[in-house]
């Protein structure tokens, strides 16, 4: 699938609870980024002590060229779905980072400015298995996201889970992907300093955002 958002890079961090899944969460969103949205990706994550218990973190760098470093270095979306990762990763947010917490486990936000939504509560009441709070994050994400498409993200979902699960995650995944997401998503615009007609005289859009550093399509706050 050809995407129509140019995105020279955009870095993500899905972080939480190791046993929340967010390894899968990391591993399956950045399969259907580049499989089924035809993004390059470089997708990393976290191994080790986090394994139970303690904060875990999957990386998702993608962009409409070829990716030159796999790691992220300023993050564009950080989500957080535990105290711990909150705190630990917020650091690494751009100034114009998005964050989007799961109100459930994140009682003190280290921002004001903040996207909140109670994925866990969310699995245990709405579906009835905590495990599916991955599942859930991943739906809201493709309404947050306006680079994601929803149904291109249940396909994928489908061909990445194992049978023996895919039926717990059915209903998961249907409801999220189908429900809008309670808050405004990210918009992105056209940055008109840097990309915007040659001007007369003056130097070409491509050039301009090279020297800026412009990624060509930037948020609306």
């Amino acid at each position: 699938m050809n995407n129509t958002n140019d995105l020279v890079r955009f870095e993500i961090r899905l972080s939480g609870l190791g046993g929340q899944g967010i390894l899968t969460l990391g591993k399956i969103m950045g399969q259907a980024l580049a499989l089924d949205h035809g993004y390059e990706v470089c997708q990393t994550q976290s191994y080790g002590p986090e394994a139970r218990g303690g904060a875990s973190r999957a990386d998702v760098v993608l962009s409409s060229s070829p990716i030159s470093y796999p790691k992220p270095v300023g993050l564009d979306l950080l989500v957080a779905l535990s105290q711990e990762a909150c705190n630990l990763y917020y650091k690494g947010l751009k100034p114009q980072g998005r964050l989007l917490v799961d109100t459930s486990l994140v009682d003190q936000p280290p921002s004001n400015i903040f996207w909140g939504i109670p994925f866990t509560d969310l699995a245990k009441n709405k579906i009835g298995v905590a495990q599916t709070t991955n599942v859930i994050t991943l739906g809201a994400l493709t309404h947050f996201l306006p680079f994601m498409n929803p149904q291109a993200v249940r396909r994928r979902l489908k061909n990445a889970l194992p049978a023996k699960i895919q039926e717990i995650n059915k209903k998961p995944t249907t409801w999220a992907c189908a429900k809008p997401a309670s808050t405004t998503p990210m918009q992105l615009t056209r940055c008109r300093s840097c990309c915007g007609e040659k001007r007369k005289g003056g130097r070409r859009p491509e050039r301009r955002r090279r020297e800026r550093g412009c990624k060509g399509l930037r948020f609306k706050v």
